[in-house]
């Protein structure tokens, strides 16, 4: 295909009917095929479409995610459907049957330790540090007074602005100080919110430090006014724990072998960054899937996790693990910024489903039931990884999308799904079986195994 200038001004002034004309034409070997397809995924209904179409800029379809259901989820001794979207095969799976094994011992305990979220005006300051300390403090109440009408109806809801603090980072960097200010949002994540608020105060600051006598000799420069996706004031805790005869699941397990191992696998997460890294991003799988299903920011999510992780200097698990007096208890520690209102929970569909799937939960809860899916799936993975392997149980979930891709009829799912039932279904090896099944040669990049 031989494009053309693929430069274009004022698109996003291009009706949706344009963008997609000139997306198709200038991008795609078969316009057409391009343009029946971005179609076959809008909405039936256009008003619904519409909403979707104004979630974001240049808009040319949706695109869909698997919304999968993980039940049995036994937290804080009520029972949940956890709603989950994700791409992935075996996140799904392995959380409903941790929450299924968990549920005969006492389920998941989640606890909200703090909830309060920071946000920074950042400036620089050429000035007196003992000046500057001192006009903040005077200007305390008039920063508070900047924002009433902003925090008016959050006041009303327990929430608003808790305290307003002057860091001094000149050590990191030439004039740089903060103003620190901490929320509390309620069922809110408060994103604009807490942005909102710093911008006034941000105008208070400025003028005072302009006016007053005691800080003339110095510039002060707001550089910007933001929140921080890294919430170390909010924070939940998840936990399981069962006598370790309680293990037993009525396989061949050796309870005491299997505790003394998965707890060694915890620690090696502990103590080395590349095992950390693998292991945190599936305990991320679980989280993440259900922070996107309820209509939450999960990049936010994923940032702040992570910087917790790396908290003290070195990338380490997010979970923990002791085997003590005859116990086993596997927890996670997580800052957790979510919200319950606002956003997409009142536009999106998909999102009021889910989230009345959990009884409306308001912001705290939804805080355990996720932390509680993330330590469901690690749990999963550790098990298998410290027992079977952790490629038997992928790889049979994925053996359906090779399956897909090779365009397989539902009888010939259900002959090669009970072929692979006791074999690890590698690829190759699923690959070699579909043409032995349809009596065709193996296509020549397939002719050897690996």
């Amino acid at each position: 295909m031989k494009r053309s200038n693929l430069q274009i001004r004022g698109f996003s002034k291009l009706s949706k009917a344009a963008k997609i004309t000139w997306l198709t034409e200038q991008h795609l070997s078969d316009p057409a095929r391009g343009q029946e397809l971005l179609a076959s995924y809008n909405h039936a209904d256009e008003a619904v479409q519409k909403r979707h179409d104004e979630f974001i800029e240049n808009t040319v379809a949706n695109y869909f995610l698997p919304l999968g259901v993980a039940p049995n989820f036994l937290i804080n001794n009520q029972v949940y459907t956890v709603p989950m979207a994700i791409e992935e095969s075996s996140v799904v799976a392995a959380a409903a049957k941790s929450a299924q094994f968990w549920m005969d011992r006492g389920g998941f305990h989640s606890t909200v330790i703090s909830s309060t979220k920071i946000g920074h005006i950042h400036f620089t300051f050429t000035g007196d540090a003992a000046a500057l300390n001192r006009l903040v403090v005077r200007i305390q109440p008039e920063l508070f007074a900047a924002t009433d009408s902003i925090t008016a109806n959050m006041r009303a809801r327990g929430g608003g602005i808790l305290r307003i603090d002057l860091k001094d980072r000149r050590a990191a960097m030439d004039d740089y100080f903060q103003l620190e200010v901490r929320f509390e949002t309620r069922d809110s994540m408060g994103a604009n919110f807490i942005n909102s608020c710093l911008e006034e105060m941000a105008k208070v600051l400025r003028l005072e430090a302009a006016t007053d006598a005691g800080t003339a000799s110095g510039d002060l420069e707001v550089v910007m006014c933001i929140l921080s996706n890294y919430t170390p004031e909010c924070i939940v805790r998840s936990e399981v724990r069962c006598s370790l005869e309680d293990l037993d699941d009525g396989s061949d397990l050796d309870v005491y072998e299997f505790a003394r191992k998965f707890q060694r696998a915890v620690r090696i997460a502990e103590v080395e960054p590349y095992r950390a890294t693998t292991h945190n991003k599936g305990i991320m799988n679980g989280i993440d899937a259900v922070v996107l299903a309820t209509g939450n920011d999960f990049r936010a999510v994923e940032a702040a996790c992570h910087t917790y992780a790396s908290r003290d200097g070195q990338y380490r698990s997010l979970t923990h693990c002791s085997v003590a007096d005859g116990e086993f208890r596997f927890w996670i520690e997580i800052p957790l910024s979510l919200g319950t209102v606002g956003g997409l929970t009142k536009l999106h569909p998909m999102v009021q489903l889910a989230l009345e799937m959990l009884g409306n939960p308001g912001a705290h809860e939804l805080m355990g039931i996720v932390a509680a899916s993330g330590l469901a799936q690690n749990f999963a993975a550790l098990r298998a990884l410290t027992t079977t392997g952790i490629q038997k149980g992928h790889m049979k979930m994925h053996l359906l999308n090779i399956l897909n891709q090779l365009e397989a009829t539902d009888a010939e799912k259900a002959q090669l799904t009970s072929f692979f039932a006791d074999k690890v279904p590698h690829h190759a090896d699923v690959v070699h079986a579909f043409c032995a099944l349809r009596g065709i040669p193996v296509p020549a990049a397939e002719g050897v195994r690996s």
